[in-house]
């Protein structure tokens, strides 16, 4: 297994937003500027790696049918932390414009989802390149996201005018304008994609480790409880 490739397919082949589409509500809602952008991917790049060490390490050690409950309190805690330490040294302004979206890593699908696909079944340096690769990514399209929104809505970048006008373009600034700046750079990924297929003299399909079928949590629900004597 390279280390390199686990560690770069977050940022685009299974990217957590552009490719798996997870975590839609802290990135739409934190992608209003540049600054949010970065500070929340920053923190859920954080919560990422540590919960993948920590799972990595003990997955061996953690009964298979108590492991989500068990996952989910690595990485509550890890949020925790991070939560902490953006309140002691961030900007005052940038914690508070997180907000209840720091607390609500916890529940974000893309922790969740490594931890149990990858870092339940991987080694301590596979599951920490494939923690800090998809946090990485994930971060690289906040920022891409706040850069393009902040820039339209306001006329700045990480808060500096760019003094190209006074009043920008506002549904940029709100979440409907990330729904649609969203939505055109996954149109565009997926012409990107089919035209390679074609290309290539085949017919683009999604991978199907994406399909939601082949999502190994939904067997929580499914497995037969054990037989009591």
């Amino acid at each position: 297994m390279s280390l390199f490739k686990e560690f770069t397919k977050g940022f685009w082949k299974e990217n957590p937003v552009l490719v798996l589409v997870l975590g839609m509500c802290p990135t739409l809602a934190t992608s209003s500027d540049a600054v949010k952008g970065l500070a929340m991917g920053l923190a859920t790049t954080f919560v990422l790696l540590g919960s993948n060490l920590v799972i990595s390490v003990i997955r061996k050690l953690v009964p298979g049918k108590i492991r989500i409950p068990c996952y989910i309190v690595v990485i509550a805690t890890f949020v925790t932390v991070v939560k902490l330490l953006m309140q002691a040294y961030a900007p005052q302004a940038v914690y508070q414009a997180l907000g209840i979206f720091l607390p609500l890593i916890g529940v974000n699908c893309t922790v969740l989802g490594r931890a149990e696909a990858f870092a339940s079944t991987n080694g301590l340096l596979a599951s920490a390149a494939d923690g800090l690769g998809m946090g990485l990514g994930f971060t690289f399209v906040l920022v891409c996201l706040g850069c393009v929104r902040e820039f339209l809505s306001a006329g700045t970048l990480f808060g500096v005018s760019m003094q190209c006008w006074d009043n920008g373009f506002a549904l940029m600034g709100q979440a409907p304008g990330g729904f649609i700046l969203l939505g055109l750079i996954l149109a565009g990924m997926n012409l990107l994609n089919m035209h390679k297929a074609k290309k290539a003299g085949l017919k683009y399909e999604p991978p199907a480790e994406f399909d939601c079928r082949h999502c190994s949590i939904c067997k929580l629900s499914t497995e037969e409880p054990a037989k009591t004597k």
